[in-house]
């Protein structure tokens, strides 16, 4: 492949041990294909070599997913950034190295969108978002990424080509958001959608997180399905304003933003008009954007939270759960609660119609002592247990999480996951010590 594909100095090696939130150990060498064929090769030399395999993007990920845990060959896909928009089939074929808002910008001259947004998609890439099956602003009315695939194509732990299409025993369904764990993703087929003619939005202020989360069922409850729907606590709220100086309100306990879409501006408004109903009637006050401009100053301060909590404490560790939209405010406000308890700002923010809420804890290790940080972590994730949801909403299990499956699957499940594991990988060499624990007992990851 050459020297200019293949990294083997060990400072160049060292960039390569780390994802946005989890840092792992330095790869034994670092690989950058820009064909299938060049992939197929690097897992044949793999299984010469008895070296695992790392999948890595834009390392924009936030639960360990892309970091090597051990001396790995590190696959990275940013050179495989090919991509085709078909207008009339309303179709894009990309390679994984493809970064999310370049599929949208390249299908909008052809009046087409592609709908799923992660807040990272002027950075992140297609292979990570469907490694977790990322969602975005988007996902409540759109859907998530697994929504858009048609087809995949993927290379096995044998380096075979394999060519999917969404059939009996959906295999593409399986590989979207199996994180890098059964083989290697080298081209997606993806859906494209018109793009909507109208779209509304508005910011509505309450005093506390429950009664956003009230208003977001309300609003549902009366028949709207705006196209975003996301929620931020004082914590987000205050962090987002220091970093940009947008006139956010500082005071306030909680903010939604939402929009909604459509051809029909009728239609539009009056979705607007039952989420600005449901807002008040649960103590929020509403304002309408009244331009473009200030429309894209609201979504402008969604995007900026990640960069703006990161600069509240020198560590922090990302929630990703999802629950069922009725106990979103019991949730919300059970999370505030153990972060008082437990004495370490937790802030919160996500796309709460789909429930997928991400709660940070942000700390300072040099005082804040890293089992408490753990603890923490591991209750919120069984207050969504406990309330009928999931611990991944969209960033995946990783291997932050990955003892926390214990909890959340049962013998017999997580049984059956690892014979599916080992079905598409029986030595064990695609993404090692991800996803799932081991069958027997063992510490958590703190």
């Amino acid at each position: 492949m050459g020297r200019e594909k293949v990294l083997l100095e060990l400072a160049q090696r060292r960039s390569y041990a780390y994802d946005g939130i989890a840092m792992g150990a330095t790869p034994a060498l670092v690989v950058l294909p820009e064909t299938t064929e060049e992939v197929v090769e690097v897992v044949r030399f793999a299984r010469q070599v008895g070296l695992p395999i790392v999948a890595r993007g834009a390392a924009s990920g936030l639960s360990g997913g892309a970091v090597p845990l051990e001396a790995s060959i590190v696959v990275s896909f940013t050179r495989m950034t090919r991509l085709q928009i078909d207008p009339r089939a309303r179709r894009a074929v990309a390679q994984p190295g493809v970064v999310t808002a370049r599929i949208g910008e390249q299908a909008r001259p052809y009046g087409l969108a592609y709908p799923p947004d992660p807040a990272s998609f002027r950075t992140s890439t297609l292979g990570g978002n469907l490694a977790e099956n990322a969602g975005g602003p988007l996902c409540f009315k759109w859907g998530v990424t697994g929504d858009y695939v048609e087809a995949l194509e993927f290379v096995d732990f044998e380096g075979r080509v394999h060519r999917l299409r969404r059939e009996a025993y959906d295999l593409v369904g399986l590989l979207v958001g199996s994180e890098g764990t059964l083989g290697l993703i080298t081209e997606a087929t993806l859906r494209l959608v018109p793009l909507p003619r109208y779209t509304r939005t508005l910011m509505a202020v309450f005093a506390e997180v429950g009664q956003a989360a009230e208003a977001v069922s309300a609003a549902i409850a009366a028949g709207a399905v705006p196209a975003r729907l996301e929620f931020m606590d004082q914590g987000c709220i205050r962090a987002v304003e220091d970093y940009l100086r947008l006139g956010l309100p500082r005071e306030a306990g909680a903010i939604l933003l939402v929009e909604t879409d459509g051809d029909d501006p009728l239609m539009v408004e009056e979705e607007l008009s039952w989420v600005a109903e449901a807002c008040q009637r649960h103590g929020g006050k509403v304002r309408v954007a009244r331009d473009a401009a200030e429309r894209e100053a609201l979504w402008q301060a969604r995007r900026a939270i990640s960069p703006a909590i990161g600069a509240l404490r020198p560590k922090r560790l990302n929630e990703d759960i999802a629950v069922p939209r009725s106990s979103l405010p019991q949730v919300v406000r059970a999370i505030e609660a153990l972060g008082r308890q437990y004495g370490l700002q937790v802030v919160q923010f996500g796309h709460i119609g789909d429930g997928n809420l991400h709660p940070n804890v942000l700390y300072d290790p040099r005082v804040d002592p890293e089992e408490k940080v753990w603890e923490l972590l591991h209750e919120i994730a069984r207050v969504a247990l406990r309330h009928g949801g999931v611990l991944s909403g969209e960033h995946g299990i990783g291997f932050l999480k990955r003892d926390f499956m214990r909890e959340a699957v049962d013998a017999a499940t997580l049984e059956a996951l690892w014979r599916i594991k080992r079905a598409f990988d029986p030595e064990g060499r695609f993404n090692p010590g991800k996803v799932l624990p081991e069958l027997h007992s063992g510490p958590g990851p703190g």
